[in-house]
């Protein structure tokens, strides 16, 4: 640590380069998050193109999958190895899968060749949250991890209205290309003006059996989500033979990384409380976050008729509430030297958003949505990027790949938890709801959650259209209620997060 000639610890300076640094960390940040949700409005034409309506779904699910599998891994790597030139490598893994996606000829081509953007795509929103803290030391980092926390936002919402202008003006597969010149200036930046991190083993022991164990857990419980409710039942013996797969892979899991040399997920993370506290806290955030941004926008295309493009900007002002609180709170942080507040406050008002949410109806004015999904921003500002902020600080400074990775692996489970347990829950009731109208015999097919969409609901009659809507509103909002007392829950959590005091420097002999 610096000090100055008053005696008091001297004002960290960035290094030369730095603004270059962390726009390529943003550009890769932005990029790895964004292909997650960019292809979802152009789907119909690709699958359509390549003549693979029914293998639809895994051009969403290999990404995620080779994506949240790859986490842990670049995270112990990265502390191990260095992160310089395994962010490099990340960035050129992301760009040639890019590549190769754009100029797939078949299903089965964009499939493997998204596996492998994914696994790309894992590096680049690890490494960037972790190189940051190679460069930023703790007190000064809020401020700079704000904005990372807003990127991810931003793809959720950017990400489909992006894939759907390109897909209407151009072609799907500039929804790949695209990364290429972004991809190309981020890499240049990288090795130009990125300094490698201390090598902290003189050999790294890879966990094979961890990362065998975790992929086949993760690999489960994507298929589970991806299957079950949908083409296969909940008891059916295919699922069940994959819920008992995936918790004997995730004990096993456990069991091995007790007494891996080099784990890939250390449990001796879970000893401290302020880990186990935050990591829970993520994954909640998430869960919360992508109920909404994934069943928001249909509810204002079949309740309200506003067509898919509009629905989509309907979500900006989440994304703007998360970079105005991200940016107050990471200042603050920065400023005072204490964070513990703003999860509590976080969690709090995500909880009220979730309240406001299962009040909507088919009556209200269509500002409301929006208005209710700026509040849940608002929570999600102070918390996404406060908990990995509050996680590296609390680790040890050889771990804090580690450490990151792991929080953005569970948070990724979050997600993914989020988007299926509230999916599952609305087909269910949606098709109890529907069941019970006295449709006419040409429109029996409503019954069924494949026939309704917002082009047929506009030509039923009046009365007929006012009763769907009512139960596909009805259907969704009070799910939002169910995740009320969860978040009461987490609040009350959040009171118990340890507060420690941020790091001035990141030196690991100041840091003690």
């Amino acid at each position: 640590m610096t000090i100055s000639e008053t005696g008091q610890p001297a004002a960290w300076r960035a290094p030369k380069g730095f603004l270059w640094i962390y726009v390529a960390l943003m550009i890769s940040m932005l990029l790895g998050a964004l292909d997650q949700t960019i292809v979802s409005t152009a789907l119909p034409t690709v699958v359509g193109e390549l003549n693979s309506v029914s293998k639809m779904s895994w051009v969403v699910t290999a990404y995620t999958l080779a994506a949240t599998i790859g986490m842990p891994i670049y995270g112990k790597f990265g502390d191990v190895l260095g992160r310089k030139w395994l962010f490099v490598g990340a960035l050129v893994i992301f760009l040639a899968g890019s590549t190769l996606c754009g100029l797939s000829q078949s299903i089965g081509q964009l499939i493997a060749f998204r596996a492998v953007q994914g696994l790309g795509g894992a590096g680049l929103m690890v490494l960037s949250q972790a190189i940051i803290a190679d460069v930023v030391p703790a007190r000064e980092r809020a401020r700079y991890m704000a904005p990372l926390g807003a990127v991810f936002g931003l793809a959720s919402v950017v990400g489909p209205l992006l894939g759907g202008l390109l897909t209407d003006y151009a072609h799907w597969r500039w929804i790949f290309w695209i990364n290429l010149p972004l991809g190309a200036v981020a890499i240049v930046a990288s090795v130009l003006l990125l300094k490698d991190t201390v090598v902290t083993h003189a050999k790294l022991t890879v966990d094979w059996l961890g990362i065998a164990a975790m992929a086949i857990a993760v690999s489960g419980l994507t298929l589970i989500v991806g299957l079950a409710g949908t083409r296969l039942s909940w008891t059916s013996p295919g699922i069940l033979a994959l819920g008992a797969l995936t918790v004997a892979a995730a004990i096993a899991f456990i069991i091995v990384e007790t007494r891996a040399r080099d784990p890939i997920i250390p449990m001796h993370l879970f000893r401290s409380r302020i880990f186990t506290i935050a990591t829970g806290l993520g994954i909640l955030a998430a869960l919360g976050m992508f109920s909404a941004v994934a069943y928001v926008p249909t509810y204002l295309q079949m309740v309200f008729g506003i067509n898919a493009t509009i629905s989509g900007y309907m979500l900006i002002p989440m994304v703007a509430a998360i970079t105005i609180t991200g940016i107050v709170s990471g200042a603050l942080i920065s400023r005072r030297g204490h964070y513990r507040i703003f999860p509590i406050i976080g969690m709090a008002t995500m909880g009220l958003a979730l309240y406001l949410l299962s009040t909507m109806s088919a009556g209200q004015p269509v500002w409301i949505v929006p208005a209710y999904l700026a509040v849940l921003g608002a929570g999600l500002g102070c918390v996404l990027q406060v908990l990995v902020l509050i996680v590296q600080n609390d680790a040890d400074p050889a771990e804090v790949g580690t450490a990151t990775s792991a929080n953005n692996f569970f948070r990724e489970i979050g997600a993914t938890m989020g988007v299926t347990v509230v999916g599952g829950l609305f087909a269910n009731r949606l098709g109890q709801s529907l069941g019970t109208l006295d449709l006419p015999s040409g429109d029996r097919a409503l019954s069924t959650m494949e026939a309704i969409t917002p082009a047929l609901l506009q030509d039923l009659p009046t009365e007929l259209r006012s009763e769907v809507i009512a139960a596909y509103a009805g259907s969704l909002t009070p799910i939002y209620a169910y995740l009320v007392p969860v978040f009461a829950l987490a609040l009350i959590i959040a009171f118990f997060l340890p507060e420690k005091a941020l790091a001035e420097s990141n030196s690991p002999a100041e840091q003690q």
